[in-house]
Order: structure tokens, then sequence, then C-alpha cells
């Protein structure tokens, strides 16, 4: 497999926030349990105190025993930011950002980044369709907010680097791995595949056993996305 790479560069720097037309319709979907109420929102719905990075992907507002919440997700597709060094004359970044905030006070409580940067053949740097979501899984009255997505840059068919990622309050739990490709057939006419594998990290370890096994559920659902 050839391998991928990637080139980071020693600080962040500030896309333009953008906010879709007001005119889109609302995304209805609305999760309700006896500590928990969420629903998916579209751009149109989200505070204009509100400010995000990026293209808006996905979003829900829910409420908790902890008070009221909304998350955003949001990619910038390809691009190239002529303010970056960049090694190569045609390449290309792309990032992807997850925020929380808190409706009391409009304060964030959390952020997801990921990137690929000074990239010369194909970017992925994507959020997974419809992976947002938010539970309560253990039952304690603190939502999860669960996302996936996957990165690379690569010239051939490979694997992305894939990952979950889950907050529970300020908690971060994270699942990390590779999608699977099929590369060809065996001999007994058999499907062979290369990547799949994941890594738990030692949050989710000692967590729940029922956040493992949402996330192993997630991840097979999407493992060949």
């Amino acid at each position: 497999m050839k391998k991928t790479f990637l080139y980071c560069i020693p600080f962040m720097f500030l896309l333009s926030c953008k906010k879709e037309k007001k005119n889109s319709p609302e995304i209805t979907q609305t999760e309700k349990t006896d500590s928990l109420i969420a629903t998916r929102i579209d751009s149109a719905k989200i505070p204009a105190t509100i400010q995000y990075k990026g293209n808006f992907r996905d979003g829900f507002r829910w409420k908790d025993k902890t008070g009221e919440y909304i998350v955003i997700t949001s990619e910038t597709g390809i691009y190239r930011n002529e303010n970056l060094p960049h090694e190569f004359d045609d390449s290309g970044d792309a990032e992807i950002f997850a925020h929380c905030y808190s409706l009391q006070n409009n304060q964030q409580v959390w952020k997801v980044y990921d990137y690929i940067k000074d990239c010369p053949v194909d970017i992925v740097a994507e959020f997974v369709k419809n992976t947002l979501s938010i539970t309560d899984l253990d039952h304690n009255g603190i939502a999860e907010v669960w996302m996936m997505y996957k990165t690379v840059c690569h010239g051939d068919v490979s694997p992305s680097d894939m990952k979950i990622i889950m907050y529970e309050g300020n908690k971060k739990f994270a699942m990390r791995g590779e999608s699977r490709i099929q590369y060809g057939i065996n001999d007994n006419n058999e499907p062979m595949f290369e990547g799949g594998a994941f890594t738990f990290d030692k949050a989710f370890k000692e967590g729940p056993k029922v956040f493992r096994e949402y996330a192993e559920k997630l991840w097979n659902k999407h493992i060949q996305n």
C-alpha cells in the first residue's frame, strides 16, 4: 500500500465565519428520554451569537440535566490558503470543525479540529453523513455527543484515517483506526479487504460498556463508506 502523507504547520489560522442561507428547510429529528431532549437543526436555527468556521454540515440542540447546548459540525472543503507555507505548487488544504456551546452563556464547551494540509494528491477531510447524534446511553442525565469523520492525503486507492469522537459533558472519548477497502478477489472468488482496524482510547476502555458497543456498531456501519 502506498503510504499516505500529510504536512502539518505549527500554528492554526482563522477562517472566515460562514453561515448558510437562511431559507433552507429545517431538518427535524428529535430524541427524547426521561432526562434528554435533542433536536437536529439546520443552519437557520443557529443563534446569531454563535459563530463557527467553514461550511455548515450538521447540528443538534439539546437539553439535559446540566443545561441547554448546541453542537455544530462544519467543513472547509478542499481549498488553498495562500497565507500558509506550501511545499508543493499544486497542493491543497481541508479542515473540519465541531463546536459545542452552552446556550445559557454562549460559551464554548469544547471543540474538535482536524485537517489535511499541503496535500498534492487526493484530499479527504469530511464528516461521515448522519453520524452526528445525541444519546444518553448510560442514563445519567448527561448527553453524549457522537461524530465520525475521515481524513486522508493519498494518490492511490487505500484506506482513510477514520475517527469516532464522543463527548459526555466535557470529557472526550476517541476511537481511531482506518476505513476498509476491497482491493481484490482471492483464488476462491472471495473479496479481499485492507484496513478496518481500530483502537479505543483510555476513556473508552475505562468507560461504560454501552459506549464501546455503540461505537463499534457505528464503526461497522460506516467502515466502507
